[in-house]
């Protein structure tokens, strides 16, 4: 809904709260998975003093996004929040205050936190809801979000249950882009964990992430996909290609950014890796990928030799609840690297109670650094016995 203008002086359409919920229903509409109701139509609504919640029950939707724009000084501060229509419940809230000095760039700034935190509670109540329903009354929808409650737990087990929705969630609905991006993912888990053949699991996510690009060549989930897929394949060339062209359709997609941050940060420009972490995580600071946005981070200033602030990054990692053993490991050389060996230490110990016969030559498989990255990988693992 258009955002209520509180600076207490006669409001003109137009104005930056207009233009910020412009911005907001654009770039919601460019993330594919949402059904976005048009500008016009809310902007009409408004204008007949229909209220929000209102607004939600005559057009049918599921969620309604509304908020207000105050002047506080030198400080713009946007106030925005999410509400389930069919309960009326409030289920996510945030203020959003920033300096005033250029008005075009803070709203830009606002816009793109708002969009990304309004997809991303999106995500998580449709998975909570989808995961406590029956598997044989799922619709494509439901399954696709089922897939991902399973896909973020980031274990075997759980990988292959979200398979088994997102494969549900394709036949379903064949022109699922988003579905195939899921599924394309946990042939990557497969290939990058060794939980099964890595050749053919490789080249089964380059195959389900070319569907998804068949079936929507605009959803930035599928250049997602087909971004991590090439770098499976080893072509960094075009998986960076296609993870910008992500990016590029939709600016706040936080995967997007993080992905960029990984691919640069084992075969690309480290510095550029840094910044699309930091992008990432501002973006989506409680993001299921948290982990691996801290993790790229780490290898990152790894291969710049700033290691303090890589085991910094590297240690913040790994406590992720989610976080995986080449995680753990990265932090562990991390460490070691700066010289943190007692550390580098327990996170190895960690790592053996749950993998004995675990070694960095895992680590360096999975990630396949530069050779300059692979070395300095396992020179902070001789250093603590994890050779």
């Amino acid at each position: 809904m258009p955002f209520v203008d509180l600076t207490g002086v006669p409001c003109l359409p137009g104005g930056p709260a207009d233009a910020l919920v412009h911005d907001v229903i654009t770039q919601l509409a460019k993330l594919r998975s949402l059904f976005v109701i048009a500008q016009g139509t809310m902007f009409a609504l408004r204008d007949r003093h229909v209220a929000p919640d209102e607004a939600g029950r005559m057009l049918g939707v599921d969620y309604v996004v509304s908020g207000s724009v105050q002047h506080r000084g030198k400080r713009l501060a946007v106030a925005v929040e999410l509400a389930e229509v069919q309960t009326a419940r409030i289920v996510w809230a945030e203020t959003f205050d920033h300096k005033a000095d250029d008005a075009f760039l803070v709203l830009d700034e606002i816009g793109n936190r708002t969009v990304a935190s309004v997809a991303g509670e999106i995500e998580a109540i449709e998975r909570s809801r989808a995961v406590l329903k029956p598997p044989d009354s799922l619709g494509a929808w439901e399954a696709h979000h089922r897939g991902l409650w399973h896909m973020y737990r980031f274990n075997r087990p759980d990988n292959e249950q979200a398979r088994h929705f997102f494969e549900m969630a394709t036949r379903l609905d064949p022109t699922f882009s988003r579905a195939y991006a899921g599924l394309s993912f946990t042939h990557w888990q497969n290939a990058f964990q060794g939980w099964a053949e890595r050749d053919g699991e490789i080249e089964r996510a380059y195959a389900a992430a070319g569907q998804g690009l068949m079936a929507d060549d605009r959803d930035p989930a599928a250049h997602w996909a087909m971004g991590r897929a090439l770098w499976l394949r080893g072509r960094h060339d075009g998986s960076v290609d296609e993870l910008e062209r992500a990016v590029e359709l939709s600016p706040n997609f936080a995967l997007g950014h993080y992905t960029l941050a990984f691919v640069h940060s084992l075969t690309g420009d480290p510095g550029t890796a840094i910044v699309a972490s930091d992008i990432s995580r501002r973006l989506s600071p409680f993001d299921p990928m948290l982990f691996a946005m801290l993790g790229a981070r780490a290898m990152a200033l790894v291969r710049l030799r700033r290691f303090e602030e890589a085991a910094d990054a590297g240690v913040k990692a790994a406590a992720r609840p989610n976080a995986h053993l080449h995680i753990m490991a990265v932090a562990a050389v991390s460490l070691a690297l700066s010289g943190r060996l007692d550390e580098a230490r327990a996170h190895v110990a960690a790592i053996r109670r749950a993998l004995p016969r675990y070694r960095v030559d895992d680590l360096v498989t999975a990630m396949r650094p530069t050779p300059e990255g692979e070395k300095l990988f396992r020179e902070g693992a001789k250093r603590i016995g994890f050779a």
